[in-house]
């Protein structure tokens, strides 16, 4: 098989990534750059989000954006218009683990919280992007969902919970988008070492080698390469789709029971 397969390109796109400064977010803004793109950077880590739009040049743009507040989903979309002129892609991706616990001890207003950070906010970068897109008749919209939205026993109730509606809005809005030239995909991410499981992501990455037959822990650049794709032109035909990328997690562990995911507790960040 030749090495000398062409790769996705983003040469002149302009892409939104939510997220962008840390883990999946700072992957994916990265590999963008790499494949041509220009890629305005969404977060609330404000000085981490600065420094690595410095590092990156021209080609990244930072801007606060609290994902569970509309009009700063709305802002950074805008941002994109104002700072470099279009808008090709957004990819949903900001996130945290969430409230967890028993069901019969749930907090409520917790539950409120983590569906807004993974799903209001979701639905409010699809409508923003989609009003844009839409006109121009173009555009990729990708959404972080997570293997949790497939499965029992990947995540507590309320991260499982949102996921699973990610998933299903994304076909929504894709079939509502598709005459418009708009696609909306989503990745499903199994055990990626990020911030999400542990602030010292070297120190967990061990404990993430055996969860999946696939021997090695998962890493955010395996997921910026799936955001890519479903960002290019190189999956011109690929709407509604749930890519799922985890190293072979879902599909079980021969001869033996993988360690849950969620066995590491999730924090926030």
């Amino acid at each position: 098989m030749s090495s000398d397969r062409e790769q996705p390109t983003l040469d002149g796109k302009v892409a939104v990534i939510t997220g962008a400064a840390s883990g999946i977010g700072e992957g994916a803004t990265r590999r963008f750059i790499e494949a041509g793109a220009r890629v305005v950077l969404a977060d609330i880590q404000d000085d981490a989000g600065q420094s690595l739009a410095e590092e990156l040049g021209g080609a990244a743009s930072y801007v606060h954006a609290d994902v569970t507040v509309e009009a700063d989903v709305a802002g950074a979309v805008s941002h994109a218009v104002t700072h470099f002129g279009r808008l090709d892609v957004v990819f949903n991706n900001a996130g945290a683990g969430g409230v967890g616990g028993p069901i019969a001890e749930f907090p409520m207003d917790g539950w409120e919280r983590t569906l807004a950070l993974l799903l209001t906010s979701v639905a409010s970068g699809i409508k923003h992007a989609a009003t844009i897109m839409r006109e121009q008749g173009h555009g990729s919209i990708v959404n972080t969902a997570s293997v949790a939205g497939l499965q029992a026993g990947f995540g507590g109730h309320a991260y499982s919970a949102a996921k699973a509606a990610v998933i299903q809005l994304t076909r929504t809005t894709a079939m509502e988008l598709a005459a418009s030239n708009v696609r909306v995909n989503c990745i499903c991410p199994g055990g990626i070492v990020t911030n999400i499981f542990h602030r010292d992501v070297d120190a967990i990455a061990g404990a993430f080698v055996e969860l999946q037959p696939i021997p090695r822990a998962g890493r955010p650049r395996d997921i910026a390469e799936a955001a890519l794709w479903l960002a290019s032109d190189a999956s011109s035909f690929v709407t509604g789709h749930a890519l799922v990328v985890d190293g072979g997690l879902t599909i079980g562990q021969p001869g033996r029971l993988a360690r849950p995911i969620m066995s590491i507790p999730p924090i926030e960040g």
